[in-house]
């Protein structure tokens, strides 16, 4: 069926109609024994038995679709990251004064005074005399706030795959020292704390957040090379 119609949704976090990888959706009464009478919703049921298996089957997927996403993002914001800093470390350079030419142009100034030891006349100071106040061209401060922001969010990116993944790897982590239906109610509880956080929609957010990064910095490379 195509388009939205007929999708099945889902029901305490599995999917309606899911069947598990080990057998058909009545598997289950071949894996577990029959419940005696009366006690088929007993924390150890035949219920909560299957309850956990299909939930671990359906989470084991889910985290596996967010891991992969989440990994490829890391990898790229670290290479990204990386060439980013590179460029800003050498243009925050042309925010501050050159030592160099400062140093020789007032070398220079100092040559002058000496010629000029024995004449009265004045020596004009040098356009890098300490005294000026140092300003910065507007392409620069464009460029380099382009850069700085666009590292920003490469490096917030990075933070938010990583705490992400260590969110997923706590939801997706099995204690097998209680009952099904202990475990099923914790595993219900880290289900709902899923959605009520939109840790999906989070991890969805993080390529739109990459994108502008990329965007900014592409964007201040054009400006940096049309200045040239």
């Amino acid at each position: 069926m195509s388009g939205g119609r007929g999708r099945p949704g889902t029901f305490f976090g599995i999917r309606k109609g899911q069947a598990g990888v080990r057998g058909g959706a009545t598997d289950y009464t071949k894996r577990y024994r029959k419940d005696m009478f009366g006690k088929e919703m007993s924390s150890n049921g035949r219920f909560w038995l299957t309850y956990v298996d299909e939930a671990l089957i359906f989470d084991e997927e889910m985290v596996e679709m967010y891991k992969d996403t989440i990994d490829v993002l890391l990898v790229f914001a670290g290479l990204f990251s990386a060439v980013v800093s590179a460029f800003v470390i050498q243009s925050a350079q042309s925010l501050q004064p050159d030592s160099a030419a400062v140093s020789a142009s007032l070398l220079i100034e100092l040559v002058g005074y000496q010629r000029a030891a024995s004449d009265t006349s004045s020596i004009p100071l040098s356009p890098f005399y300490p005294a000026i106040s140092f300003s910065p061209s507007t392409t620069d401060v464009l460029v380099n706030s382009l850069w700085f922001i666009s590292l920003t969010l490469s490096l917030i990116t990075a933070l938010v795959a990583v705490l992400t993944k260590q969110w997923l790897h706590q939801y997706i982590s099995v204690i097998s020292d209680i009952s099904p239906l202990s475990q099923g109610r914790i595993r219900q509880c880290r289900y709902m704390g899923l959605e009520k956080y939109q840790v999906p929609m989070i991890i969805g957010f993080l390529p739109i957040l990459l994108h502008a990064s990329l965007f900014l910095f592409f964007l201040g490379l054009c400006i940096y090379l049309f200045a040239l």
